[in-house]
């Protein structure tokens, strides 16, 4: 392996939302940097080349070509997860790529033996799981300081479904819906918690909004094989908000600034078509008239909605600084250091190309965690359990790898 000065060079697949937000955590890191992106928006294109003094292409496949690109972060749509991932180990790039990793297990199995055969690394980037109170959780858990494990609770109720979406987004067979768009971020949590190897499913979807077709919420019993239960509550219909439970705080870590009750529902309802939406959306990205600015953004501890963790002799949840901490002698908190689980994940990355460290978000977690999203549509449409048999452990010392 000969990088130059040890350094990792990353080309960004797709500049909007995902793309954009793990900017400054590449910056953060000292051997890591972005050095192309590739996109269909020639003009935002050339602002980013010119922010960051990189390149840029209007193809993949001109990116993944590139001699100035180590490693790819594909943060395209779903849907072309599976292309787009053929064509970076085709140049033999290492990969990011963003979740799910595909819209189905023989998919997966397609891109984790194409990254196998091309010698790279392929990490799912399934962000939340690294943040450091969910990683925290997950050491109390393997210390056992409250003892074992025996339920993990995760519900989420936010405005989804509300957000601005291109039509891809609300089709179930493209990888659309809450199930595969954000069950991946749930069920990865609940899964990375209790050590990663699940039994089985149970569980409802509800689609209850005719002019936004697909999965708009979902309830979910998950057992694990060592018989720890767990439940993955999401409703994305913009009604209750979790963060009324999270100290005002959301994803990422921002204080949620109130915009009135139902604003992202009544916004979308003013739109002429889907033209109009896919346009908002757009402008959301990098370059954009509506796009963050993540390096300024205050942060606390991350929220992917409630998580409590209970324990033999104790629950566990977040905090705005950690995590709180419910003995059975006393409830304390548990102060955390300000990482992003993208400062984590890239971090992830450059150990496993650098270093030789495996990864914890490999293909196959990847592959493990689709299976989930899969079995819950599966056991909504047949009202019945699903076992599963692709579960990969958490500490990758200890997988067994699956066919």
């Amino acid at each position: 392996m000969n990088y130059n000065s040890l350094q990792l060079r990353i080309g960004i697949i797709g500049l909007g939302n995902a793309g954009s937000a793990l900017l400054p955590s590449i910056a953060k890191h000292e051997n890591v940097i972005v050095t192309a992106a590739s996109g269909r928006n020639k003009e935002r294109l050339e602002k980013f080349a010119h922010d960051y003094n990189a390149d840029y292409h209007l193809s993949v496949e001109d990116l993944c070509r590139s001699e100035q690109v180590d490693a790819v972060y594909i943060a395209s749509p779903t849907e072309l997860h599976v292309e787009h991932v053929q064509i970076a180990t085709h140049f033999k790039k290492h990969i990011i790529v963003e979740k799910p990793l595909a819209v189905s297990v023989e998919e997966a199995d397609l891109l984790i033996h194409a990254a196998e055969r091309a010698g790279i690394h392929l990490i799912v980037g399934h962000s939340f799981s690294f943040e450091p109170p969910i990683r925290k959780m997950r050491e109390m858990i393997e210390e056992e300081t409250l003892g074992k494990v025996r339920m993990i609770n995760n519900w989420y109720f936010n405005d989804w479904m509300y957000r601005p979406r291109t039509p891809e987004e609300l089709d179930t067979l493209l990888g659309g819906g809450v199930t595969y768009r954000q069950g991946s971020h749930q069920f990865d949590i609940i899964r990375y918690i209790g050590g990663g190897m699940l039994r089985s499913v149970r569980a409802m979807t509800g689609r209850w909004d005719e002019l936004r077709p697909t999965e708009g919420a979902h309830a979910a019993f998950l057992e694990f094989e060592d018989g720890t239960a767990a439940t993955a509550v999401y409703n994305g219909y913009d009604h209750f908000l979790t963060t009324e439970l999270t100290f005002g705080i959301g994803e990422g870590g921002p204080s949620i600034k109130p915009k009135g009750y139902a604003a992202s529902r009544k916004a979308i309802q003013k739109l002429k078509n889907s033209d109009e939406e896919r346009t908002l959306k757009s402008q959301k990205g990098y370059g954009g008239n509506q796009s963050k600015n993540y390096f300024e953004e205050k942060h606390h501890q991350p929220f992917f909605g409630l998580t409590v963790v209970s324990c033999e002799r104790g629950d566990i949840r977040q905090s705005p600084n950690g995590l709180f901490v419910y003995g059975e002698d006393e409830k304390y908190e548990i102060q955390l250091p300000n990482v992003t689980g993208r400062d984590v994940m890239i971090a992830e990355l450059y150990d496993a190309v650098v270093l030789g460290k495996p990864p914890v978000h490999d293909g196959r977690w990847g592959k493990a965690n689709l299976e989930v999203c899969q079995a819950v549509l599966e056991s909504a449409r047949e009202r019945k359990e699903i076992y599963l048999s692709h579960q990969v452990a958490a500490d990758p010392s200890l997988r067994r790898v699956s066919k």
